[in-house]
């Protein structure tokens, strides 16, 4: 058993089966409790020294165990394994011993296993061979067959068509069907949709499924039900590509009415066409009843997709020419139309109810009359023709209310965690957890810096437990640790210094190292909050802080000044000096702005932080003063040059905090100019960079903006929510935060955009909105081409329908004369002047004089949607100028 340890320890994994061999049960079981106790140890070293231990390790422990499912779960253990495949020959060799029935339980519970059984896939499969037992079809074991197939594919010199090496595979008639019932499908799946390339998954289920390898009724029945299931646009785009290459049959196609219903109702566009021509194809080989073509209808005209509800109107006219008798039960449907936001799709609808209404029964003459009565104005006079008189004369007088959503109020912070019990978890919850809430954060570092003052030894028992198996607590290297916890900005530095984890001149080296000079602002910010989390843990080691200045009273990270100086004169009580990062924070944090009562409270306490905080309040500054800096570039593509713009704000240099703020805010105070270099801290959460300045919203969207800008230009998902975090701020907002809100307006995706719609709510709810500013700002980000008028145009829809016309259409204003005055109308223009003549028709115009180039546009003839549009905002306008 020593012998075998040792080899463990110290040579390679080979060795282990020989030393096995000669153990009998007894001293393998022995051997088996030293492993584990080995094992955990070695959780706790370093990542390079686990590596060469842990390969041993495994095999050793497999050898070791007598039952089934302590071996398997031995040899799943994500410990053990990592990301590495375990060695197969070595285990098949320390259980060469094991009857059949043994290893396909082993094979069987590693299947089972979700985290693990995709890496373990060859050992499960050479398991299952030696044991001649029938196949697994978990999950995770058909995700690594198709990740074997793949690479084995890839790697060969001569690349093999997949579909010869599915034909040779023993398990693809078992495992190849599985895949319609995985929550996702393995990665390697959806990757090619390139006719040319060999390795097509979705060509090649279809064609086996042809050859009849697979059962065809099976990929047909699995590929419907997947896409009814719906999921994200490539797995979608996979199974539409599987269903399409098998040509599915008359008789295939109409089994399948009901499938064909629920995807044109509610499946991504893709899948909806495809399932609505399948469904037009039905009713022209009369297969489709009128019912169910009038149940479809009423979901698809729903939809906001312009082409799949003109497809549909298309196909009811096609319906009701061909059978008159069938009006009653279609032309219900055709209201759904008159909530589409397209004004071409409402009067599309009224032509057909024009043309078939006089044949349709009166309940439902009378309940599509009562829908069209909700049209706009646009649409009331040729309502009046159809239903006549009594619709025309539904128009509204009352006077129009403009509706902003309630002005946030800001949420008070709780105090700390007064017991050990409600700290711990809060703790433990925050370590764990990959979401940053800056409340629950403050208040557990307060709560910290609170009990380890009056209590550190109860409140590290309290937290040892609790915390067991963080990598910082499993007694590696000391320095390694510190190094790791260095580059982190989290609580652990924290609670590593309180279990003494991390030396005390490490945390005095780290309180004083942080200036983050020269580098960007996301740096300098992440710089102040590792100086006040290493100024924290060094209060682990003392207990010199009997709690902190600087925790916010409200949720946005803003501290009263009344309560910073009871703080202040508390302190004053106890004798203790406030730590120097703690109360830089508590600065700018404070609110300020007519606190001229504040001031004098803090004068009165004379202490030197009275007195700054009395200098501070008075003075009554914003941060940085911050301007207009755009970017230019120049980038050589082959022969041409391409030229690149982007409108950035900069910030200038703050010497009140490079002279008295600590050095680790010195990074705040330098001035900012943007450069065509980005910083690599786009993907991090902001919520505490805003909190950190949360009195001063230009200076961080300043700071912001770059990254903002980024995702913006390159279509990056989720890097808006700044703006929602700075429009809740109560602070002034300038030229940054509105060209902020501009850039999001015209983000790429729609979550993005109802972020930023939110923000342009909040700030015209605290009447922070200048309107004309962000207007000219919009203009000037699609004059050159940063963002595009139809991502506008949608940003402004949503925010109108909220009841905000006259706030869209005031910024309207300012963006459509310069797209107007173009040479070359913008695409998604017509979309711009459909939501401001909507606005104009709800509530008014904003002024005498008609938008410049409006009238040039509505004269230039035609039946565009661009001239039409413009016709309708022009009319729109003169109409209510008139009644004013």
């Amino acid at each position: 058993m020593k012998e075998l340890l040792t080899a463990v320890r110290e040579s390679p994994a080979h060795h282990v089966p020989s030393l096995l061999a000669g153990m009998d049960r007894a001293e393998r079981r022995a051997a088996l409790a030293e492993l584990k106790a080995l094992r955990k140890e070695v959780r706790g070293w370093s990542w390079e020294k686990q590596g060469k231990v842990r390969r041993a390790l495994l095999v050793a422990g497999a050898g070791c165990h007598a039952g089934a499912a302590g071996c398997a779960t031995w040899l799943g253990g994500r410990d053990l394994i990592g990301w590495d495949r375990p060695p197969v020959p070595l285990i098949l060799a320390v259980l060469a011993d094991r009857d059949p029935e043994w290893l396909g339980d082993v094979a069987h519970r590693l299947a089972a296993r979700t985290a693990t059984a995709e890496v373990s896939y060859e050992l499960i499969a050479a398991l299952v061979k030696k044991a001649q037992c029938p196949l697994p079809t978990t999950e995770g074991f058909v995700r690594g067959w198709v990740s074997t197939v793949s690479r084995a594919q890839w790697q060969r010199r001569r690349r093999t068509p997949l579909i010869e090496v599915l034909r040779a595979d023993p398990y693809t008639v078992d495992l190849l069907p599985r895949i319609f019932d995985m929550t996702e499908l393995p990665a390697e799946m959806p990757w090619s949709d390139d006719p040319e390339s060999p390795c097509r998954w979705g060509a090649t289920l279809a064609a086996l499924a042809e050859e009849g390898l697979l059962e065809r009724s099976v990929v047909v029945d699995g590929c419907v039900a997947r896409l009814l299931r719906g999921g994200n646009s490539s797995e979608m785009r996979f199974f539409l590509t599987v269903l399409r290459e098998l040509g599915l049959t008359e008789q295939e196609e109409a089994e399948r009415i009901p499938d064909w219903a629920g995807m044109a109702a509610d499946g991504i566009s893709t899948v909806a066409g495809h399932a609505q021509g399948v469904l037009a194809r039905l009713d022209g080989r009369g297969e489709l009843s009128v019912r169910a073509l009038a149940e479809v209808s009423e979901s698809v005209l729903f939809r906001t997709e312009k082409k799949l509800v003109r497809s549909q109107l298309v196909l009811l006219g096609k319906v009701l020419r061909r059978d008159p008798s069938a009006v009653d039960e279609l032309l219900p449907a055709v209201g759904g139309a008159f909530e589409h936001e397209d004004i071409d799709i409402q009067e599309r609808a009224l032509k057909l109810l024009a043309r078939y209404l006089p044949a349709a029964g009166a309940p439902v003459r009378e309940g599509l009359a009562a829908s069209a009565a909700l049209l706009g104005p646009a649409h009331r006079t040729m309502v009046a023709e159809v239903f006549g008189g009594p619709v025309a004369e539904q128009v509204s007088t009352a006077k129009y209310e403009e509706l902003l959503p309630p002005v946030p109020s800001p949420q008070p912070l709780g105090p700390a965690p007064a017991t050990l019990p409600e700290l711990v978890e809060e703790v433990v919850t925050l370590v764990r957890s990959t979401t940053p809430d800056v409340t629950a954060f403050e208040r557990a570092l307060d709560g910290l810096v609170r009990h380890a003052h009056s209590d550190r030894a109860a409140l590290t028992d309290a937290l040892r437990d609790a915390l067991a198996g963080e990598w910082w607590l499993g007694g590696g290297p000391q320095a390694q640790t510190e190094r790791q916890l260095r580059s982190e900005v989290s609580l652990r530095a924290v609670l590593a210094a309180l279990f003494g984890q991390v030396s005390v001149r490490a945390v005095q080296e780290e309180r004083a190292s942080w200036t983050a000079a020269g580098t960007c602002p996301h740096a300098a910010l992440n710089g102040v909050m590792k100086a006040r989390l290493w100024e924290a843990a060094h209060a682990m080691l003392t207990g010199g802080l009997p709690f902190l200045l600087a925790v916010p009273t409200w949720h946005t990270g803003s501290l009263e000044p009344a309560v910073l100086v009871e703080r202040l004169r508390a302190y004053q009580r106890l004798g203790v000096r406030p730590g120097e990062a703690d109360f830089a924070q508590a600065l700018l944090r404070v609110r300020r702005g007519d606190q001229h009562e504040a001031a004098g409270a803090a004068a009165l306490l004379g202490t030197p932080e009275g007195d700054r905080l009395a200098t501070w309040l008075r003075a009554d500054e914003p941060f940085t003063q911050v301007y207009r800096f755009d970017l230019e570039s120049r980038t050589r593509v082959g022969q041409s040059v391409v030229r690149s713009h982007r409108a950035l704000m900069a910030g200038r240099e703050r010497p009140l905090v490079l002279e008295e703020f600590p050095r680790s805010f010195h990074g705040l105070g330098r001035e900012r100019t943007p450069t065509h270099q980005l910083c690599y801290h786009w993907g991090e959460h902001p919520e505490h960079w805003v909190a950190t300045l949360p009195e001063d919203a230009e200076t961080m969207a300043a700071w912001l903006l770059p990254n903002i800008v980024l995702g913006v230009t390159d279509e990056i998902r989720d890097t808006i929510r700044p703006l929602l975090l700075l429009a809740e701020l109560d602070s002034p907002a300038g030229e940054a935060v509105h060209l902020t809100a501009a850039y999001g307006l015209g983000s790429r995706f729609p979550e993005d955009r109802l972020t930023a719609v939110d923000a342009l709510l909040m700030l015209a709810a605290r009447q922070q909105l200048d309107a004309a500013l962000l207007g000219e700002q919009l203009a000037t980000l699609l004059g050159h081409g940063l963002i595009k008028p139809n991502r506008l145009a949608d940003s402004a829809r949503i925010a109108a329908t909220t009841g905000a016309y006259r706030t869209v259409l005031s910024i309207l204003t300012g963006v459509l004369p310069v797209l107007l005055a173009q040479e070359k109308a913008s695409r998604g223009l017509s979309d711009l002047l459909s939501v401001a003549a909507e606005c104009v028709e709800h509530c008014g115009a904003t002024g005498a004089e008609p938008i410049p180039g409006l009238a040039e546009t509505a004269a230039r003839g035609g039946t565009s949607q661009l001239v039409r549009q413009a016709a309708r905002l022009k009319d729109a306008w003169e109409r209510s100028a008139e009644r004013v």
